[in-house]
Formats: structure tokens, C-alpha cells, sequence
């Protein structure tokens, strides 16, 4: 039985005329869950100055932020019944549409953003692309968020003893959840924007992110201490409706696919000026930050996620990851 969301969405469509694949003005919607101030919205900002470009300004593409068009899953099931164009998601939902991706969430997988970027262009990268189609959604390319790091308002994070009983804010993801249980923090899954409300509120303790996720949203205005873990990389996916992919033509795909590269470099270069600005700014605004743990004590606390992984999942692509070397 499909929800209201869906309900409404289908409703939306219906009444709206289906795009026909010819060469006819059209709008379109992208969507994300946080601020347009942001390495989500650099990439919106790229793909749609490059779209709209391409098509001699005949296609627009509106962005909507700050989960305007609903949660990551919310847009992602939109996309799937085609009330919402384009988007780019972080993976923590994907992993509930797209199994595969679940092998991306892994603690400690990536050494560095050198090699997850490496590993993302391989064939690695390309088959998980290629196994959003049976879920009626067009993976265009690999994002980033960055590597996750630890934020809470209760004390500074050395070591995973200190993670014991903090709620700790997490996606809605079975690989984070039992990494984070692993660490001995108590993780609660919540969409995005109820965060920043409930860390005022004191409902939760913390939460993890990327330092450019720190930046944009001013996380210092809730937390007090930071810890550089980089115990997650986060990959971003540039998505879009397959719907409306398959009835596009020739041309109009190619506008798409020189979007979605605009969009990729956009992306990760404001990841990376983040990550080398990130740490000052953090300091400059009062958070204490822990810059340096053991990464070799907290990858052996959460291993446990990895047999988790294995005992439900296929094994080949972290085998195929595990080999690539930097």
C-alpha cells in the first residue's frame, strides 16, 4: 500500500502531462536535505548552471533545499515514481533501496580521500551506479561528503571508551547503527533536519558528519566538542529519476552527464577547502576539538560491523576495495 507521501506524489504527476522525450522547455526540481551554503549545493549550483547552459536555457531546473521536497528517503522514493527530478543523497539511506552500497559505509574502509575517489571511478564504482536501475532511479555519479567526524556536548572524545552510553545521532543506516554499537555509543537514527532540535533539546548527545557538514550548519551553535575520527567515508550520489532519464533523448543525456561531471568537481572542491579550513574555523568559533586518535583502537572496537556485514552480504566488492591500494 503506497503512503500519503506517495499518494501525493502520484497525484502530482498525474495531473501533470508526462515529458514526452522531445525538445520542448520543461522545469525541473533538484532536490537535497541541507543548505544550499554547502558542498551539496556547489554541485546543484554546477549542474544546473551546466543543464541549463547546454539547452540553450529552454530546460530550468529549480533547486530545493533544506528537505523542502521531504528526508533523503522521502526523495529518494519520489524520484522512483517521478515527482522529483534530480537530487544528490548522501548513502546512509541508499543502503535501504540498494544493498550494495552498504559495502561504501564500512568503518575505517578508505584511507584517504585519494583512494575512495580512486576506488569510486573504478568498475567498483560504476557497477554500484549501475544497480540503482532496478529500483527505477539513474545514478549519474559518486559525490562526497567526506570522511565523518564526531561532535557532542559532553565531553571530548580520545579513545572509544568515551563513546559509552552518548546518544549519538546516525543515518538511517544498518552499517552505521552497528558500527556505533560496536563503539559502545548508543545511536539513534534521525532524519536531518530534526537534528538540530534535538541537540538543543539535549534529546540526543551528538551526532557525526563531514567537516563541511560541520561548517555550512554551524555546528558549533549546539555542540560543544569535536572529535577528527574519520571513522566513516561518506560518498554523495548525484541521482535522478528514471522515469524521466528514459524518456529523454540522445542529447538531453549528454546534457546530464556533463552536468553531473560539473557537478562532481564542484562538489569536491568545496569538500576540500572545507577540510583544509575546517579544523581553524572549528577552534575559532569555541568548540574543543580533539584533531588526533588512535585509528588502529577504534577500527579494531568497530570491527565487528565488518562480520556483521559479511554474515548478510555479499563480500566481492570490499574484496575488490580491500585490494586497491592508494
Amino acid at each position: 500500500m503506497l503512503s500519503l507521501f506517495k499518494k501525493y506524489a502520484l497525484l502530482l504527476i498525474c495531473g501533470a502531462a508526462l515529458f514526452s522525450g522531445t525538445l520542448q522547455a520543461r522545469d525541473f526540481t533538484f532536490a537535497m536535505a541541507i543548505p544550499a551554503e554547502s558542498h551539496y549545493g556547489a554541485a546543484a549550483e554546477a549542474f544546473k548552471s551546466t543543464f541549463e547552459r547546454l539547452s540553450n536555457q529552454t530546460h530550468r531546473i529549480h533547486i530545493k533545499p533544506n528537505g523542502m521536497l521531504g528526508s533523503e528517503r522521502e526523495v529518494l522514493e519520489s524520484l522512483q515514481i517521478g515527482a522529483v527530478d534530480f537530487t544528490i543523497s548522501s548513502t546512509g539511506p541508499v543502503g535501504g533501496f540498494v544493498p550494495e552500497t552498504y559495502v561504501l559505509d564500512l568503518p575505517f574502509l578508505f584511507h584517504d580521500y585519494d583512494h575512495a575517489r580512486q576506488v569510486l571511478g573504478t568498475e567498483v564504482g560504476q557497477q554500484l551506479l549501475r544497480a540503482f536501475d532496478a529500483k527505477d532511479i539513474k545514478a549519474l555519479g559518486w559525490g562526497e561528503n567526506g570522511f565523518r567526524h564526531i561532535t557532542n556536548s559532553t565531553k571530548a572524545i580520545h579513545n572509544p571508551a568515551d563513546l559509552k552510553g552518548l546518544k549519538i545521532r546516525t543515518q538511517e543506516n544498518d552499517i552505521h547503527l552497528s558500527a556505533f554499537k560496536a563503539l559502545g555509543a548508543a545511536p539513534t537514527p534521525m532524519a536531518w533536519h530534526e537534528v538540530f532540535t534535538a541537540l538543543q533539546q539535549g534529546t540526543i548527545d551528538g551526532q557525526e558528519n563531514p567537516m563541511a557538514i560541520f561548517v555550512s550548519t554551524k555546528i558549533w551553535e549546539v555542540q560543544k566538542h569535536a572529535t577528527l575520527s574519520g571513522h566513516f567515508y561518506s560518498p554523495a550520489v548525484i541521482l535522478m529519476s528514471k522515469i524521466h532519464w528514459d524518456n529523454f533523448s540522445a542529447e538531453e543525456k549528454e546534457w546530464v552527464q556533463q552536468a553531473t561531471l560539473a557537478a562532481i568537481k564542484a562538489n569536491h572542491d568545496f569538500v576540500d577547502q572545507k577540510e583544509a579550513e575546517g579544523l581553524a574555523i572549528l577552534k575559532e568559533k569555541g568548540m574543543q576539538v580533539v584533531d588526533s586518535i588512535d585509528k588502529t583502537a577504534f577500527a579494531q572496537a568497530a570491527s565487528p560491523a565488518y562480520e556483521a556485514f559479511k554474515a548478510k552480504y555479499d563480500t566481492t566488492l570490499l574484496e575488490q576495495i580491500q585490494a586497491t591500494q592508494p
